[in-house]
């Protein structure tokens, strides 16, 4: 019975969304509000801060997106974004073309690589 309600868990967590053309959705990894800084200090939500790009997790592309796939994390302009909500869940929706980074464990040791630590 425990495998059976496994499945159905599974099933249930799946998006019922098919992309199309160049669309991908992502989930953002951080909520707005309170962040630290690298040397741990507390930054409020009510800090002025420049045009900060923000990290995501994609979890759906349409057929003809090219460079991203499900599970990769990209950097993107949160500003220029059209947000949806699924099962209780916010994702965001985008082209291809407005990603500006993709960070992927296939990329490692390649020559597109920069080197550096996202």
């Amino acid at each position: 019975m425990s495998a059976n309600r496994n499945e159905q868990s599974t099933h249930q967590d799946k998006l019922p969304i098919r992309m199309l053309h160049d669309r991908v959705l992502v989930r953002q990894e951080t909520s707005e509000g309170e962040r630290r800084s690298g040397g741990g200090i507390l930054i409020p939500a009510t800090a002025a801060v420049g045009r900060r790009l923000a990290w995501a997790e994609v979890v759906a592309v349409g057929q003809n997106v090219r460079t991203v796939e499900p599970g990769d994390r990209v950097l993107f302009d949160p500003e220029d974004r059209a947000q949806v909500e699924v099962r209780g869940t916010a994702y965001v929706l985008m082209r291809e073309r407005d990603l500006h980074a993709v960070a992927a464990d296939r990329f490692e040791g390649s020559e597109d690589s920069t080197g550096l630590y996202l």
